[in-house]
């Protein structure tokens, strides 16, 4: 089984890296903002110590192989500003979902777009995935846009799938195959 705690990806304006015990405070400032939270699948945290349990989770699952999670870091500052996931691995079907979450002061820079490239083409090129799906709320036009952005096709809708708190909502699915990628990718 592949080890992930080593990837780390380089895009023109950000770094993907794992995460690291000094990413609390990012991270706390993050999932702690209920607008980035809106459509999450939990609620906003109220206290620093789940980001410490995610980094200390996404340690040990990224030396075992079981999910690659990199955090989003700007080069010019050296500021995390979200988070990138490849998680829910079935390796005989070489498919994944894809997670991601972007600080609401990096929103509408194309940074998650700029990220998740890096992250899919990791994906379908060295982890050699056939599949790639995302499970997004159908209110949240902003990241439906990012996934159509990168070739993702709606493929379904699950009523009722989520309960936050007391809110119910929806899930839009979404895929991306290896074919579709590199239809996308390839020059010519």
């Amino acid at each position: 089984m592949p080890t992930f705690d080593g990837v780390r990806l380089a895009t023109a304006r950000l770094l993907l890296r794992p995460l690291r015990d000094g990413d609390a405070p990012g991270l706390w400032a993050i999932f702690s903002d209920a607008r980035v939270m809106r459509y999450w699948s939990t609620p906003p945290w109220t206290t620093v110590e789940p980001a410490h349990e995610m980094i200390a989770r996404d340690q040990a699952a990224m030396a075992n192989g079981e999910h690659l999670r990199l955090g989003i870091e700007r080069v010019d500052d050296g500021a995390l500003i979200g988070t990138c996931t490849l998680f829910n691995l079935v390796a005989p079907c070489r498919r994944a979902e894809v997670g991601y979450v972007l600080g609401s002061a990096a929103w509408g820079q194309g940074c998650m777009h700029e990220a998740l490239t890096a992250l899919l083409d990791h994906g379908f090129t060295s982890m050699h995935l056939n599949r790639v799906e995302a499970d997004v709320d159908p209110r949240n036009t902003a990241s439906a846009r990012t996934l159509e952005r990168l070739g993702f096709l709606r493929e379904g809708h699950l009523r009722e799938r989520w309960i936050v708190g007391d809110e119910v909502s929806d899930s839009a699915l979404y895929g991306l195959l290896h074919s579709d990628w590199q239809a996308r990718t390839s020059p010519g």
